[in-house]
């Protein structure tokens, strides 16, 4: 068994810049095991030699060397995290230096300057996307349609709410789901009033095998989780989908992110940064 590598992600701020970036260098490294910790909000040398003092103990616990992906503006800061014995990849470091040459300007190196760009505008159109979504959670409601950018239609399981609540809270957009049960299928109709904002709907499908998995953990032993009745709701509901034109996308392998990028790329749906 391959020896578990310890990577710490550490940010002057919450750590989620440098979490995302290390994950997508980790990804690619699929037969080897990390163990990850983040260390947010290190902005000062003492938190930075506190860091250092873990970053040793994690070598001396593995027998190799950390890793250490930083998202540090300070210089001291970043000069105290290289006291510790490890492999620093310090993304403002490779990127800065670089931009500032090809921009001929200097950077202002202000702590927290991703996150604080927000607007108080961008943070309430964000806030009121998340409250949308979940108003219109799992068919809950079917008022004020006509607000949404989007709305995910599938079989339970199928992914829908995660998409939902990923869309609003990253892009601000506003997504609506609902559940195609037994009784669509029967009727072979949308629900509610769907039929009115067809041109903002969305299928998501997904694999019976894996669907039954899926359920199996929520409802285990029941017709709901059978393989034979999952089997018969994805292949109708992908009859459904067909009869009504709604495009859809398999989510059997899919990541979120990648559902959603998917999604908003065919639906053409602008993403808002915050």
């Amino acid at each position: 068994m391959t020896a578990s590598r310890t990577v710490f992600f550490i940010s002057d701020g919450t750590g989620i810049t440098a979490e995302t970036l290390g994950h997508s260098l980790l990804s690619q490294f699929e037969d080897l095991q990390f163990t990850q910790v983040r260390m947010p909000f290190v902005d000062s040398v003492d938190k930075a030699e506190d860091c250092v003092a873990q970053i040793r103990a994690a070598g001396g616990r593995d027998g190799v060397r950390p890793i250490v992906i930083s998202t540090q503006v300070n210089p001291l800061v970043s000069a105290a995290l290289r006291e510790g014995d490890a492999l620093i990849l310090d993304f403002f470091e490779a990127f800065i230096a670089p931009l500032e040459a090809e921009l001929g300007a200097r950077s202002t190196h202000t702590i927290g300057r991703s996150h604080g760009r927000a607007n108080s505008r961008d943070y309430t159109a964000r806030i009121e996307a998340i409250n949308f979504t979940m108003t219109h959670d799992d068919g809950i409601s079917d008022t004020d349609l006509d607000q949404a950018d989007v709305i995910l239609v599938g079989v339970s399981r199928s992914g829908k709410t995660p998409t939902s609540l990923y869309l609003a809270l990253q892009f601000g957009i506003k997504a609506a789901n609902y559940p195609l049960i037994p009784e669509d299928f029967e009727r072979m109709k949308l629900p509610g009033n769907l039929e009115r904002h067809r041109q903002k709907l969305f299928g998501l499908t997904i694999g019976p095998e894996r669907l039954a998995q899926i359920r199996r953990e929520r409802r285990p032993e029941s017709h709901y989780a059978s393989p034979e009745n999952c089997r018969y709701e994805v292949d109708a509901a992908q009859k459904l989908m067909r009869r009504e034109g709604i495009r859809w996308l398999d989510s059997t392998t899919k990541s979120i992110e990648e559902i959603a990028a998917t999604l908003m790329q065919t639906v053409k749906l602008d993403r808002h940064t915050f």
